[in-house]
């Protein structure tokens, strides 16, 4: 994992070291759900290791997806929805989710909009 100018870190540093051994994150969340750091977490009034404020300064300027914060940090998304969740529990992001998906939880399967949004993204790449 790169953070801030340092040296990378993503092979000295093992997954389960950063999640505290968890792999369980405590909220589910969708890989395309949007994430936005909230007032509190700009304001680090936090507590938190060098990898929550590294996705406090990703969200704080922009939307960033579950997927991008996980690879722009380096780690696995299991990791990266794991850290997410439990900034998101504090209080210090905010997640919003796809909208896409039947809420009934009948068919699952995925809405026009989402797909154009997701093919209006790769071709912008």
């Amino acid at each position: 994992m790169v953070l801030g100018g340092d040296e990378p870190t993503g092979s000295l540093v093992r997954p389960y070291a950063v999640t505290r051994g968890r792999t369980r994150p405590q909220l589910e969340i969708a890989l395309e759900a949007l994430v936005e750091t909230t007032a509190r977490g700009r304001s680090g009034q936090f507590l938190g290791g060098r990898e929550q404020k590294v996705i406090v300064d990703l969200c704080g300027g922009r939307l960033q997806s579950l997927a991008e914060i996980a690879a722009r940090m380096e780690v696995p998304l299991g990791v990266a929805r794991v850290l997410v969740a439990d900034m998101a529990a504090d209080g210090l992001l905010a997640v919003h989710e796809p909208t896409g998906f039947d809420a009934d939880g009948g068919d699952e399967s995925v809405g026009t909009e989402l797909l154009e949004r997701v093919l209006s993204g790769l071709r912008r790449l």
